[in-house]
């Protein structure tokens, strides 16, 4: 796919312009609320779409300013492309400035333009002071040589400027990763009159698409994707680096939550504990002490939680990275290489951010072995790497393989011949464990559909294959069953897959019942009742009515002369014989209902039968025995 997907972010302090901003670039008001009305500031986060063509669709997240609100900013710039970072030409540099703009190093946003607004209110000598201000506030950061855009959102000055500037930014970056499984952090729910509840969110990677089935991490809740928009149009599919609206089916507004994590599968790690390296930041105002209290925002969830040091008591300046853990009051939705931040609860301060090591962290002794450990996993070798990458994605392509584990193509030629990788149809990687993992489930799933219904001759493979890919990539659920049946570990016949060694099977407590049906029938002859009758007599539940007449006419117990009626197979073969036994080559109707004794109720079905089964052929008002009997 040629088209790339981008979501943009407007940062800054409160007052600065970045609605109005918004507003110029994309003609979109994105202060909905009454409230941001009234008192003429963001509290939730705005969305617009700014730019699209044929190569690249762009949105705008537009973040609240207000420190009170910093929940909302942080949840806003997870997951955007590039920031504009807006500061006014009239005020400069202020406190909710210099904070975006740690939150936006931390959450490893690299690509940023800067913004000066409100340029038509100050002399041009002003705005030079204004510059060197945040040229000073960027020194050191990874910021430090972002572009300078003069704007006026009023007279819509430098407006077109900095669009093709953002445009041609992003036309330099490549595109997130579409393949592989859907998640998207929620951080809007809300509901529409006449279609139920409606989540918003950037989509962080993998694609999604109407009807899919989803799940909402970490509660654990079954879902569809009923409807999809983007940019309030509907469409069908929405993939990474887009701003979505899922309908969601089955699911109220009071279950879901700003945090939550709409996934397409259950592979995503939900955990309470995370290994993490972490940067604090360069001018706390109080010290970080062992086990304090501390807000984890991670994705679009803020989460109270402790930290916890392996190798001090508190910190209070640190330029290095520190390898420690933080242990949350709930769990979460992340993965290696998530970034996050945390922040004091009282007096609210930013205390730093960094990057998930370890998603399911366990309990560690205090002590520098704890912090070596923890360096080697975040380290970790190409071994290492792949084996976390292909046990979280489940099957991978060399080339997505090369960029989630961060090695080259050498590296991963020294480690194909390790016992715990598993290259499978001549272009995919996966893991031993997880190939024997997916051959087991195929089997319990077959051993648990043969004990549910033993009279049917297996599962369907579509529907086999359906409940193995939920977990599992699809081609890699499809690659285990395949060779499973060639190693003889199931079997199939046409379309179904079943259990080795297993045959259909009447079960046991029913196994009188149908012996006494098939008595009756026998008795009757060829003047027997309608087959339903038989089943009925013999207490045959009506769930089993369908897969018990199959199963006797692949048995050869019966056999159908039509919807209705159905002879043991001893009479019908004593029939046919007898038939041909007392006529010539060919013979009317009225022969055979001499021979046999029988009604045109029984007659006509028997002979058309034998039409069917190829023993006769017939020809006006005769029929003629064919040389072949089938």
């Amino acid at each position: 796919m040629s088209k790339r997907y981008f979501t943009i972010g407007m940062a800054g302090h409160i007052d600065h312009g970045k609605t109005t901003l918004t507003k110029a670039l994309t003609n979109v008001d994105t202060d909905r609320l009454k409230e941001e009305k009234e008192r003429q500031i963001s509290i939730e986060l705005g969305f617009a779409p700014l730019y699209e063509d044929q190569e690249l669709q762009i949105s705008v997240v537009d973040v609240p300013g207000h420190e009170r609100f910093i929940r909302q900013m942080i949840a806003g710039v997870a997951g955007i492309d590039l920031v504009v970072l807006v500061v006014a030409a009239d005020e400069g540099v202020m406190p909710q400035t210099h904070e975006h703009l740690q939150i936006l190093e931390l959450l490893g946003v690299k690509n940023g333009i800067i913004a000066i607004t409100k340029i038509n209110r100050v002399e041009e000598e002003f705005i030079d002071l204004v510059k060197d201000d945040i040229l000073e506030e960027l020194k050191g950061t990874v910021f430090e040589n972002a572009p300078f855009m003069l704007v006026d959102s009023i007279t819509k000055q430098g407006i077109c400027d900095l669009k093709n500037m953002i445009i041609n930014d992003l036309k330099k970056l490549g595109q997130r990763d579409i393949r592989g499984a859907f998640r998207l952090p929620i951080d809007q729910v809300f509901t529409v009159r006449g279609q139920g509840t409606v989540v918003r969110g950037t989509v962080f990677e993998g694609t999604v698409e109407e009807g899919q089935a989803l799940m909402i991490m970490p509660k654990g809740l079954e879902t569809r994707a009923r409807q999809l928009q983007v940019h309030h149009k509907p469409a069908k599919h929405a993939f990474a680096g887009q701003r979505t609206a899922i309908n969601l089916a089955g699911i109220t507004k009071e279950e879901l939550q700003r945090g939550d994590v709409l996934v397409s599968s259950e592979q995503f790690i939900v955990s309470d504990t995370i290994d993490v390296a972490l940067q604090v930041v360069s001018d706390l105002d109080y010290i970080v002490k062992q086990r304090m209290p501390i807000k984890c925002h991670i994705g679009t969830a803020e989460v109270m939680g402790r930290i916890v040091f392996f190798d001090r008591n508190e910190v209070k300046d640190e330029e290095r990275e520190i390898l420690c853990q933080i242990r949350l009051e709930e769990e979460i939705v992340t993965k290696r290489g998530d970034r996050f931040i945390i922040r004091r609860p009282s007096p609210q301060e930013t205390i730093g951010g960094g990057w998930v090591i370890e998603p399911k962290g366990e309990k560690y002794r205090f002590g520098n072995n704890t912090v070596e450990e923890l360096e080697r996993k975040k380290e970790g070798t190409p071994t290492e790497r792949i084996l976390a990458v292909l046990k979280e994605a489940k099957s991978l392509s060399k080339q997505e393989l090369l960029k989630r584990a961060s090695i080259t193509g050498a590296e991963l030629e020294t480690c194909e011949h390790n016992n715990e990788i598993y290259f499978y149809g001549g272009k995919e990687f996966t893991l031993f464990s997880i190939y024997e993992t997916i051959n087991q489930e195929i089997d319990e799933r077959l051993q648990d559909f043969h004990n549910k219904y033993p009279l049917k001759q297996g599962m369907n493979k579509a529907e086999l294959i359906q409940l193995i890919s939920k977990g599992y990539p699809r081609k890699l659920a499809e690659f285990v069953l395949e060779q499973g049946i060639d190693e003889s570990d199931f079997g199939k016949i046409d379309q179904f897959i079943f259990g080795k060694g297993f045959s259909p099977y009447i079960p046991k407590n029913w196994q009188k019942r149908v012996e006494n049906m098939l008595i009756d029938m026998s008795r009757d002859g060829y003047k027997v009742k309608y087959l339903n009758d038989y089943l009925s007599k013999a207490g045959i539940p009506n769930d089993m009515v369908t897969d018990l007449k199959r199963f006797l006419e692949e048995t050869h117990e019966i056999i159908s002369l039509d919807a209705q009626f159905y002879w043991c197979i001893d009479h019908f073969t004593a029939a046919v014989e007898r038939v041909k036994s007392e006529t010539s080559l060919e013979f009317e109707i009225g022969e055979a209902k001499d021979i046999l004794n029988l009604s045109r109720k029984y007659m006509i079905p028997f002979l058309e039968r034998l039409d069917e089964l190829g023993y006769t052929k017939r020809v006006e008002n005769k029929r003629l025995w064919q040389p072949i009997v089938k």
